[in-house]
């Protein structure tokens, strides 16, 4: 087994009409034993950025403490908040920093522009992206979480029908998926605001 998917874990970001969303399981594992279904793999960065961090748990949250650190100097510096195109270089930079011992992880970074467009990409575990305008996934279920998100997903979506879209093809995805699941968070950023919504999902 991968130790990329020792802890297991489902992410997806998706992007709808000046909107976007993101949403992971809460589930974690040591294989097929789940030891806790509240854990934290998608981080607020700021009021129009998230991370989302699938792989090794002791390294998703090393790195996420150490962008929290990196990003808090950088907006002392520039006395600006960070884009979050921004974010995703000095994430890359970070990953390619590591890469002869590289962090455990597949991050997604999703925002909104200054525009009100939206911003989705996600790297492997050195820091190489891939910008994308519909969806991007990470975690242990990607196959079935990219069948239902090309089933899914269409352009221009408003903020409700994108949560719905989203939620579904998490859950679907994860109901397929012997290690993730137990339960999911869904975010959806629009220039009003961050909405947050737990959704229940099958626990066996």
């Amino acid at each position: 087994m991968s130790i990329f998917t020792y802890n297991g874990g489902a992410i997806i970001a998706m992007s709808g009409k000046n909107c976007i969303g993101i949403a992971s399981d809460t589930r974690l594992g040591i294989q097929f034993q789940t030891v806790a279904c509240d854990f934290q793999k998608v981080f607020k960065m700021s009021s129009k950025l998230f991370l989302g961090l699938a792989g090794l748990a002791t390294d998703v949250q090393t790195l996420e403490k150490l962008l929290q650190f990196r990003m808090n100097l950088y907006e002392l510096r520039e006395e600006r908040p960070m884009s979050p195109k921004a974010f995703a270089e000095l994430l890359s930079n970070v990953l390619y920093e590591k890469r002869f011992g590289s962090y455990f992880v597949e991050p997604i970074v999703a925002g909104l522009n200054d525009d009100g467009s939206p911003f989705l990409v996600n790297m492997d575990c050195i820091g190489a992206p891939c910008l994308a305008k519909d969806y991007v996934v990470a975690g242990t279920a990607t196959a079935n979480m990219h069948g239902m998100c090309e089933t899914l997903w269409k352009e221009g979506m408003e903020s409700e029908e994108l949560f719905e879209t989203l939620s579904q093809a998490l859950l679907a995805s994860v109901d397929r998926d012997a290690i993730s699941g137990w339960g999911a968070v869904v975010h959806i950023v629009t220039k009003d605001g961050v909405m947050t919504r737990e959704l229940k999902a099958r626990q066996d």
